[in-house]
């Protein structure tokens, strides 16, 4: 999955004014214990971030 790819889909769960702010304020246990920035950062591969955040915040299937 490309960043741009995984920013839209950020954008359209979360709206575009809140994803970012999530994803520097969020800390998640899925992300072993970081923010979907700092796993990315930390090389995390956009899809299995993309993942965690399905996961923890109970992203419908069909949007996965």
């Amino acid at each position: 999955m490309r960043l741009t790819v995984f920013w839209q889909r950020m954008a359209e769960h979360f709206g575009k004014g809140y994803a970012d702010t999530f994803a520097r304020d969020h800390v998640m246990s899925e992300l072993g214990g970081r923010t979907v920035h700092q796993a990315l950062d930390a090389g995390w591969e956009a899809k299995d971030v993309w993942r965690a955040v399905c996961t923890a915040m109970n992203v419908p299937y069909e949007k996965r």
